[in-house]
């Protein structure tokens, strides 16, 4: 058990290395026994740091997911090079998503585990998710104007959604199943003209038209 916490007047690196410790404890406990079950108390007391002063950092237990979502986000979208065509550059902001994700994969399925249980948390992890998708599709060159951007985000987000749930059940050390399903999404994506490159930032990619028809709607289990 570690036994410190920031002070009031602490570094920003002091902050975020009782973050990480604090995020990573509490998907520990998460993974042991449940979603569900965990309490940012017993996190806290696992780590040695004041109740009151823990709430101040992580008011609810879903800002743990959330700041995971954060993490994953600046990974992401973090400008050190990424592939050359629409498709190359969409593919490596999802993986490395889910790179982030890996470093707290048995608590993270923990918390998909109990999604169907978690109105709240769905809801929530939704917008947010959403949200994110727009920013990944934006920044990989996707035309996001009028109706048809709209109907894009969401297919980016169905995307994203049928990986996660790959992602979920694929124990394999390199995630090649995983890499495999986004290969396949992609595939379907682009026979259906869902890539179609953003005419104002980005030219010499093919205008693929119209979008994929998903077989269900993914709006309401749309996760991290």
């Amino acid at each position: 058990m570690s036994h410190f916490f920031p002070s009031d007047t602490a570094d920003a690196p002091d902050l975020e290395t009782f973050d990480a410790t604090f995020i990573e404890t509490a998907m520990r406990m998460a993974a042991s026994d449940g979603w569900a079950r965990l309490s940012l108390v017993d996190v806290a007391l696992e780590v040695g740091a004041p109740v009151d002063a823990v709430r101040s950092r992580f008011p609810f237990k879903y800002t743990i997911l959330l700041r995971i979502g954060q993490m994953a986000d600046e990974s992401a979208m973090r400008d050190d090079g990424m592939g050359a065509t629409l498709r190359e550059r969409l593919f490596d902001l999802l993986m490395r998503r889910l790179d982030v994700f890996q470093q707290y994969r048995e608590g993270l399925r923990a918390a998909l585990h109990a999604l169907p249980y978690d109105p709240a948390l769905a809801a929530l992890l939704g917008a947010t998710t959403l949200d994110t998708m727009r920013w990944i599709a934006d920044l990989a060159g996707i035309d996001l104007s009028g109706f048809g951007g709209a109907l894009r985000v969401q297919a980016v987000t169905g995307i994203w959604t049928y990986t996660l749930r790959a992602w979920e059940q694929d124990d394999s050390p390199d995630l090649a199943t995983t890499m495999a399903t986004l290969d396949k999404a992609l595939d379907r994506a682009e026979r259906f003209g869902m890539l179609k490159p953003s005419t104002t930032r980005l030219t010499g990619e093919n205008d693929h038209g119209s979008l994929p028809d998903f077989s269900q709607d993914h709006t309401a289990d749309i996760v991290l």
